[in-house]
């Protein structure tokens, strides 16, 4: 019996953002696919119009396990995850450590193809699309931002103003995020009428 799958399913406990007030929770498991989806994306209009060869089906499977190691550690907010270069460096042996974990639950023909999603394969071309599963943690933190901006909650103003300066480099570095943002970013926040009509 492996109970991988029964611990990643717990991804729904998760809620995102403990230190701010929301207007609507979100979970783990829904932040996951939306990385997945923006991630996925990524790579297609890398692919298609800056010539890349990027997997972009792998680069979904590591957004939807990009933060699992949280159902072990929780969600630790960011303003403290980055305080400093030492709790920075602790989390991330936390996280390995806790992504290891959730590796030994399956079983072992299964253990390999696990842990190169959550390490990768180290060639270029991978590290290249992590970047950009990196890219879409941030694009959909920000969403998360502009989508309580519009309920009228003003307590992600800052947050939305950290995440607007973080994702402006990723989009001088990854024309793939530039091309993202120029060109779906501003219909979030639209109500589905106005969605449906565009």
């Amino acid at each position: 019996m492996s109970s991988f799958f029964a611990t990643i399913s717990r991804m729904k406990y998760i809620e995102r953002w403990a230190l701010m007030r929301s207007s609507r929770a979100e979970s783990l498991s829904e932040h996951s696919l939306e990385v997945a989806m923006i991630a996925h994306a990524l790579c297609l209009i890398g692919n298609r119009r800056f010539g890349k060869h990027l997997d972009a089906e792998k680069a979904a499977l590591i957004g939807i396990y990009h933060d699992a190691s949280e159902i072990i550690t929780g969600d630790m907010p960011t303003p403290v995850k980055y305080s400093n270069k030492e709790i920075r460096t602790a989390y991330k042996e936390v996280e390995h450590h806790a992504e290891e974990q959730l590796t030994r639950l399956l079983p072992e023909d299964l253990q390999e193809s696990f842990d190169e999603i959550f390490e990768g394969d180290g060639s270029p071309d991978d590290d290249y699309m992590r970047h950009l599963v990196k890219a879409a943690d941030k694009i959909s933190a920000l969403i998360k931002c502009i989508e309580e901006e519009t309920a009228g909650n003003t307590e992600f103003r800052t947050a939305k103003k950290t995440l607007e300066q973080s994702v402006a480099e990723m989009r001088k570095t990854y024309p793939e995020a530039e091309t993202f943002c120029q060109e779906f970013l501003p219909a979030y926040g639209k109500t589905l009428d106005e969605l449906l009509a565009d």
